[in-house]
């Protein structure tokens, strides 16, 4: 087994796909592994929606919190100890990265409030346009395409929170929470085959809020840009660095 000499990253866990998406395409922490870049040797995935608790901050070198299809406002206990871990972790300094519900979660950890979306539920491949310059986005176009899947959002945001990025549905669709934490509400995780097989499975949830699914696919492409932004992330704030002797 290949043994890691430097401080791994944390993956908190905090839910899956339904479980035909997680048999066909896998789970969200390992969408978010992949999309991050790392091996298994360089991860420790801790799945807290499952009553899995982190060790302290200070056993990572960054964390990153997946998406969920739990709610933000369900309150739920593990939730809350997460956001209590993640309050814990910011104030210690440490790396975070948050996509969807860990968008959101880290925002309410760290005093914003989260509701449902007034625009309604977004879904699909969405333009994303840059509002803020961000070592996170240098180089990257002023507007690119993003995967998009939530009801909920900050509707207000933390202390000191810039928003970096929006969509038309949403306006903090990317958010600098810290000098060294941003989250997205998009998915830069999520890959055009999952998205479409998705939208196929909830057709008729989707029809009943009128929204045309097989629309919404037709219209689905690739979102690169979206792709590098957790190894961009990384390279940037957690570097790779040997653990002291």
């Amino acid at each position: 087994m290949k043994v890691s000499a430097v401080l791994p990253v944390l993956i908190l866990h905090t839910g899956d796909p339904n479980p035909s998406l997680t048999q066909r395409f896998g789970g969200y922490a390992a969408f978010m592994q992949a999309a991050a870049g790392l091996d298994d040797a360089d991860v420790r995935i801790v799945a807290v929606h499952l009553g899995e608790r982190p060790d302290a901050p200070r056993h990572y070198r960054a964390a990153l919190i997946t998406g969920s299809p739990a709610n933000v406002t369900d309150r739920a206990p593990w939730g809350e100890d997460t956001a209590q871990w993640l309050r814990q972790a910011a104030q210690e300094g440490l790396p975070m990265f948050g996509i969807c519900y860990g968008h959101q979660l880290l925002a309410h950890a760290l005093g914003g409030r989260v509701d449902y979306n007034p625009a309604g539920r977004e879904i699909g491949t969405r333009q994303l346009e840059c509002v803020a310059d961000d070592p996170l986005l240098e180089g990257l176009p002023r507007a690119f395409p993003v995967q998009t899947m939530h009801e909920q959002t900050v509707v207000d945001l933390p202390p000191g929170a810039q928003v970096l990025a929006r969509s038309a549905m949403d306006g903090r669709q990317l958010l600098r929470l810290g000098p060294n934490i941003v989250s997205t509400q998009f998915h830069p995780e999520f890959a055009v085959d999952f998205m479409r097989e998705h939208l196929r499975q909830y057709a008729d949830l989707y029809a009943g809020e009128q929204i045309d699914a097989g629309a919404v696919a037709d219209d689905l492409r690739p979102t690169p840009e979206s792709a590098s932004l957790l190894r961009r992330f990384l390279h940037i704030y957690a570097a790779r660095e040997p653990l002291a002797a």
